[in-house]
């Protein structure tokens, strides 16, 4: 019987005892054995301390994000296979999706976030705080990663989404992770990190996987660690009050399963939109997975008069489910997890039905498609009616992880915010209710109970992602019995995975540690004028001062007539009396645009563009004939992104100081800027370099990669070049309409063209004709057509011409092609 593989360091290996069974809960065949006899647990988590904590811990945020959008990319184009073997689970299609398709989205999610952090390998929280008089003495936040390793323990139900959500944060924070998901899915997790090792994206040492038993493996955490928990509570309180976890102060995130409930408002009667919704979304939350969701409705609370109509339409709606193999189209509800599971949550019911009744569903139900029911883990949805909440208590702290949900009454909307809270806290709770005043007064009161609340309306439904998904964006846990901790919510849960300290010192010292220009600190006088650097040139703290520049009345005047903006403090100094104002006032719009004016410089160059103010603070007035003169200091850098036509630039928060004619501080501004990045991995092609590089051609050079010769390239080139000239047109482009938008903007990135590219005219591994009797034939004519298609752009110069592969070019773009491509076949050739 095949073993299950456990990946520890940074190798797959097999544990040395027998193995435990995993069974595919829809035939009740063996899938897999796990075995993790005989793997060190103290070896391993000093192994993903050191290897992976070492390399982690230097990438900057924009590098690991990067990394986590590249793994995203690489394991969406694998889902297929994880969608096959995720069947075997009992999930059906739509589980499988929210499993495999949710985990990798937290991947997307939490690599975007690189774009909120420093570009830095840390992270600067908060503003400065000003800790003296005379602003020489401060304070600040810093945030930098754990030297240790994150453990995920997680749950049976999603092997896949489980891992990644958790993992997304602990990366992008630079700190490595050990999984060990519960044992009866692991087989599911295992060929997700098999795909994940395959890629050599991962640095190594950044995730290791041990698929079984890990019973000691608390044993050997330490204060640097950061262990997460999700499963059953009781399971959580044991793991949590382990010695080492309490002796090491190690962070515990545990989220557990709770009793999830949902209110139906008493406006949302039969026939309303929000009857139909709740009914659905009840119907939705005890059939996907089978209920196996810590978020599942375990608790339905509606209004005493609507029991027995939500109770029918809840049955009519349940009845609808087909049962089976979740491989069949036809099936809308698969397996629980295992035989065990069923035994579980039918002993769990058998306790929920000593005093609530069952009205819907049948254990002995077996009429389903496909699948074995003797050996598969299938179980018929079962709703329960407890008509004595408040007194009856069972149905608040017994807990049936399956199909399985109650109905309860209430009177009111303070009976029902009581119910909630007799859940003794939730991960998440909703009401639907289309009256904006009911669930405000439910959110307000109940919110302390629950991690997260959905308010479902016919508004939102139609983009609601429902009471039951988590989202990377919104924190995931909730309070007591939830387990009182949090995971995701963007930036928090990756916060969770840093370490903050308070620093204090000198604003000068305070800016070399943080990255970011502090007030107050020392200027670094610019060389030159700090616009005509690169992105990467610019440094925090460089600066320049400007010269001086006087208001006057009739700029003011001036400036109100072109923006509209007759405030009476600028137009109508009869009305100053009782005001702020001692004389005609310079509008506050006025002075960050004459701010502009001063520290702008004029010329083309690396900025490219102006892209938003941040902050904007106006210290005091400023009137007619006051004098004033500029600071420009770089604050901060961050790195972007570019997916369109334009070349790859960050972002440069400048810090702006207008001071007036005694020094004296009157206003404060951070403009963003985008500034291009250098281009230094292609060759700048000039015709001086063309015929250098010519020369160095000769008729037995031959290529690093590719097998064309040195006249089969230059016959190329001249083909490309009549292209360029507008002589030959007569062809089809070539690029799928769907990425050519893409491919065409590529041409504005620095990257290189890759290695043995196919041009679309020839077949695989073949060359084209030869058009000329020798190579120094071709040169010349390759030397005419060049000139012709700069000749054509000299006298056509907003003309655009179609290319094979990118699209219709203008000039520009033709440049830059030229660019890439001669540097892509003269490398090709050694010529450069």
């Amino acid at each position: 019987m095949k073993k299950s593989q456990n990946f520890v360091l940074d190798n797959w290996v097999e544990g040395k005892g027998e193995g435990v069974p995993m069974f595919d809960a829809v035939t009740g065949e063996v899938v897999s054995l796990s075995d993790t006899e005989g793997l060190n647990f103290e070896e391993i988590l000093h192994h993903g301390r050191t290897v992976g904590g070492e390399i982690l811990r230097k990438m900057t945020f924009q590098e690991r994000g990067n990394m986590l959008k590249s793994l995203a990319l690489h394991l969406t184009k694998k889902k297929e296979a994880f969608y096959e073997l995720s069947y075997r689970t009992g999930a059906t299609r739509i589980d499988s999706w929210i499993d495999i398709e949710g985990g990798f989205g937290n991947l997307f999610a939490n690599a975007s976030l690189r774009k909120l952090f420093p570009n830095q390998s840390y992270h600067v929280e908060g503003e400065p705080i000003d800790l003296s008089k005379g602003g020489r003495f401060m304070g600040h936040h810093i945030m930098v990663p754990k030297r240790g390793v994150a453990i995920h323990i997680n749950a049976f139900n999603f092997p896949i989404w489980g891992m990644l959500e958790k993992c997304a944060c602990n990366w992008m924070a630079g700190v490595p992770a050990v999984v060990k998901p519960a044992t009866n899915t692991s087989y599911l997790t295992e060929a997700v990190v098999k795909e994940i090792v395959a890629s050599g994206i991962l640095p190594k040492g950044a995730l290791q996987l041990i698929t079984g038993s890990a019973r000691t493996i608390l044993e050997t955490v330490d204060s640097q660690d950061v262990v997460t928990f999700t499963g059953s509570a009781s399971t959580g309180r044991l793991l949590k009050s382990n010695p080492r976890i309490i002796n090491e102060s190690v962070p515990f995130t545990m989220e557990a399963d709770s009793l999830n409930s949902c209110i139906l408002g008493e406006d949302a009667i039969p026939g309303t939109p929000e009857f139909s919704l709740f009914i659905k979304e009840v119907r939705k939350e005890m059939t996907v997975k089978c209920g196996q969701k810590c978020t599942a409705i375990r608790r339905v609370i509606v209004p005493e008069k609507l029991v027995e109509d939500v109770q029918i339409a809840l049955g009519k709606e349940l009845a609808k489910i087909t049962i089976g193999d979740p491989r069949l189209k036809e099936v809308r509800m698969g397996a629980l997890v295992s035989k065990d599971q069923v035994i579980e949550v039918k002993e769990r019911v058998a306790e929920l039905a000593k005093t609530a009744e069952i009205v819907y569903g049948d254990f002995e139900k077996n009429d389903i498609i496909g699948g074995n029911y003797k050996d598969g883990a299938f179980l018929s949805p079962i709703v329960l009616r407890e008509d004595n909440p408040f007194e009856n208590l069972r149905v608040h702290d017994t807990e049936a992880f399956g199909p399985v949900s109650t109905i309860m009454p209430y009177k009111n909307l303070e009976e029902a915010i009581t119910l909630a809270q007799m859940g003794k806290g939730s991960l998440v709770s909703s009401i639907v209710t289309n009256d904006d005043k009911i669930a405000k007064e439910y959110t307000i009161n109940a919110a302390a109970y629950h991690g997260r609340i959905l308010i479902l309306n016919r508004d939102s439904a139609k983009e609601s992602t429902g009471h039951g998904s988590p989202l990377p964006t919104l924190v995931h846990g909730g309070p007591g019995r939830a387990g009182g901790g949090e995971e995701m919510g963007g930036l928090r849960g990756i916060k969770h995975y840093l370490q903050r300290t308070a620093i204090q010192g000198s604003p000068t010292t305070l800016t070399e540690v943080t990255g970011i220009y502090q007030p107050n600190a020392k200027y670094k006088e610019a060389a030159q004028h700090p616009f005509k650097y690169h992105w990467e040139d610019i440094q925090p703290g460089m600066s320049l001062k400007t010269h001086k520049r006087t208001f006057t009345d009739t700029d003011i005047i001036n400036f109100a007539n072109v923006t509209w903006d007759h405030f009476y403090a600028h137009t109508d100094i009869t009305s100053l009396e009782g005001s702020i104002f001692e004389k005609r006032t310079a509008h506050g719009y006025f002075i960050i645009s004459a701010a502009a004016g001063l520290f702008v410089y004029p010329n083309k160059g690396p900025v490219s563009a102006n892209y938003g103010l941040e902050e904007c603070r106006f210290l005091r007035p400023l009137y007619h004939n006051d004098t004033v003169y500029v600071r420009l200091t770089c604050k901060q850098k961050v790195d972007r992104d570019v997916a369109s036509a334009e070349h790859p630039s960050g972002i440069v928060k400048w810090f702006v100081e207008v001071f007036d004619a005694e020094d004296e501080l009157v206003a404060i501004a951070t403009i963003l800027t985008m500034v291009q990045k250098r281009q230094e991995s292609l060759v700048e092609i000039t015709e001086d370099k063309i015929t250098e590089s010519l020369a160095k051609l000769t008729e037995t050079s031959k290529p690093k990669w590719g097998i064309m010769t040195a006249q089969h390239m230059i016959e190329h080139l001249d083909f490309t070049y009549k292209i360029a000239a507008g002589e030959v047109q007569d062809f089809d482009i070539a690029t799928p309409e769907k990425i050519l938008e893409k491919v065409h903007n590529s041409l504005y990135d620095y990257e290189p063209f890759p290695k043995n590219s196919q041009f679309p005219l020839l077949e695989k591994d073949t060359l084209a004709p030869l058009q000329y009797p020798d190579l120094q034939t071709a040169i010349e004519n390759l030397i005419r057509s060049r000139s012709s298609y700069l000749s054509y752009f000299k006298e056509n110069p907003e003309a655009k011409l179609k290319n094979l592969v990118f699209g219709e070019l203008n000039k520009y773009e033709w440049y830059l092609l030229e660019r890439k491509h001669l540097n892509h076949h003269f490398e090709q050739f050694g010529l450069i």
